[in-house]
C-alpha cells in the first residue's frame, strides 16, 4: 500500500493539533472515547432506533429544533420500542407524520418502522442490534456504513456515520476537514464514494490507529483539529 506512504505519521499530527488548540491537556479534552465493546452491547435497541431516527431528521435541518421536539417523538413512537413500531400500520404512520408536536414529514417517519425491521432481522440474529454493532469487525468501519446505507433507510451519507458517533460506535467521520486532510495527500482524489477512495481512507486509519493505539473517534478528531481552525462539522459532534 505504497500510497499510504503520503500519509503523515500520527506523531507529526498530533503535534499539530495540539499546537493548533492550546497544548495537549485541551486537545484531549476535546477528543472523547467510543463505548468500548461490551458496553456497546449493552445498549437498549430502543436507544439506537431513538439515534438512527433523530439523525435522519437533523439532516437537513436544524438540529437545535429536532431536539427541541424530541421529547414529543419520544412519546408518539412508544419510546422507540421496536416491537410496538413493527405493529404500526400505515394509517397509524400516516397519522403520527401529521402530528404538529413533531416535525411533519411522512417520508421520514417512514424510516422509523423501516429500520425497525433491519434492526429486527440483525437482533434475531445476533441476540440485539446493538451486540450485532459490537460483533462488526474494527478495521472495517466503511464496510458498517455501506450496511446501514444498503439495508436501512436514510442512512448513507454522514447521517449513518453521525448515528454510530452517537450511539457509542467507534468511527472516524469525513467531515469537510479530514476529507480535505486526505485529499491533500492523494488518499482521496476523485469521488468520496468510489471504491479505490473509500479503501484508502479506511486503511489511512487502520495505520493510523496501529501506529497510536488510539480510538476511529480520536483520531478523525485530531486530524480535523490539526488542519483548520474553523470545524463546524467534526468538533460538534
Amino acid at each position: 500500500m505504497e500510497y499510504l506512504d503520503q500519509l503523515e505519521s500520527f506523531d507529526a499530527l498530533y503535534q499539530r493539533a495540539c499546537e493548533r488548540k492550546g497544548g495537549k491537556a485541551a486537545l484531549e479534552a476535546m477528543l472523547g472515547k467510543p463505548l468500548s465493546n461490551g458496553a456497546l452491547a449493552k445498549v437498549g435497541d430502543d436507544r439506537i432506533l431513538a439515534e438512527f431516527t433523530k439523525k435522519i431528521f437533523q439532516s437537513g435541518f436544524v438540529w437545535r429544533v429536532v431536539e427541541q421536539k424530541w421529547p414529543a417523538f419520544e412519546e408518539l413512537f412508544f419510546g422507540f420500542d421496536i416491537d410496538k413500531i413493527l405493529l404500526m400500520p400505515d394509517e397509524m404512520l400516516e397519522r403520527k407524520a401529521s402530528d404538529p408536536a413533531i416535525i411533519r414529514n411522512f417520508n421520514k417517519v417512514k424510516t422509523i418502522r423501516d429500520n425497525a425491521l433491519m434492526m429486527d432481522d440483525m437482533r434475531k440474529k445476533h441476540g440485539s442490534f446493538a451486540r450485532f454493532l459490537a460483533d462488526w469487525p474494527e478495521d472495517d468501519v466503511i464496510g458498517l456504513w455501506d450496511y446501514l446505507k444498503k439495508h436501512g433507510a436514510r442512512l448513507g451519507g454522514n447521517t449513518g456515520p453521525y448515528a454510530l458517533r452517537f450511539i457509542g460506535k467507534d468511527t472516524f467521520l469525513l467531515s469537510k476537514d479530514v476529507e480535505g486532510y486526505l485529499r491533500s495527500r492523494n488518499l482521496i482524489t476523485g469521488a468520496v464514494s468510489s471504491k479505490g477512495s473509500r479503501k484508502a481512507i479506511q486503511d489511512a486509519f487502520n495505520l493510523l490507529k496501529k501506529q497510536s493505539g488510539r480510538s476511529f473517534q480520536e483520531l478523525s478528531r485530531i486530524i480535523a483539529f490539526s488542519v483548520g481552525d474553523n470545524l463546524p462539522t467534526e468538533g460538534q459532534h
